[in-house]
């Protein structure tokens, strides 16, 4: 009855992959297609410790120049995938084109790569990077809280969304060279219950991650409200 079943739903609602739109007889929870899987390149060691940030060639994980000048406020960051190709594209389409049901195969993305660095982290909750009011009702969502909804629910942690306030309204960042991300966002974010992130590990929860100005200047409101520690966990990692 089960493959009967199965099969009028199919027929009725075919699984197709969230890439390149081919039937998946067997999708699973990710609907994304063997070949287009192949396309996703992932970031693997070695690996900066601190930014996460690949390094070319082979080796161990050490920390790079960069975070070695001039440290973060998070103690480290990272990303299963390298915002390029397919990967781009499905974020783009989450964020820009309303598509929302893509926050499933992205978490799940994340939860399938970055599984050991989550569960030894020993978190104590996820707090999904805010947006300015203005942008929030401009794209009528937050993709972070959308993303983190489900790696909350799979990694039974709390996600309280009324922690962290964006309080400034900044630029759009992507055209902007890293000094100025820097300068953009400072004092832009609040923490409004600070109590409530004394003595806590955080997953500190965007989408992408490129220079890094944003998470950096969340994770040091974080760090002096008395969180004990800040993760920063993204989809993609994008060159600086």
């Amino acid at each position: 009855m089960k493959p009967f079943l199965r099969a009028i739903l199919d027929f009725l609602s075919p699984p197709l992959c969230h890439v390149c739109r081919a039937f998946i007889p067997d999708a699973g929870e990710l609907h994304i297609c063997p070949a287009c899987r192949e396309q996703l390149t992932p970031v693997i060691t070695p690996l900066c410790s601190v930014c996460g940030i690949p390094f070319d060639g082979s080796g161990q994980d050490h920390v790079c120049g960069a975070c070695l000048t001039d440290r973060p406020h998070f103690d480290s960051a990272r990303a299963p995938l390298l915002y390029e190709g397919s990967v781009r594209n499905l974020i783009h389409s989450f964020k820009y084109d309303r598509r929302t049901h893509l926050r499933r195969p992205l978490a799940l993305l994340i939860i399938e790569h970055l599984g050991t660095f989550l569960n030894a982290g020993r978190f104590d909750m996820i707090i999904p990077v805010p947006l300015h009011r203005s942008r929030l009702r401009s794209r009528g969502f937050n993709q972070a809280i959308l993303l983190g909804s489900l790696l909350a629910e799979r990694l039974s942690l709390p996600m309280p969304v009324n922690l962290l306030d964006r309080i400034r309204k900044t630029e759009q960042q992507v055209d902007l060279t890293a000094a100025q991300r820097r300068q953009n966002v400072k004092g832009a974010f609040a923490v409004i219950v600070p109590e409530r992130v004394r003595e806590k590990r955080i997953i500190l929860l965007d989408d992408v991650m490129t220079t890094g100005s944003t998470v950096d200047e969340c994770a040091l409101e974080l760090k002096k409200s008395g969180s004990v520690g800040v993760s920063v966990v993204t989809i993609a990692r994008a060159d600086r």
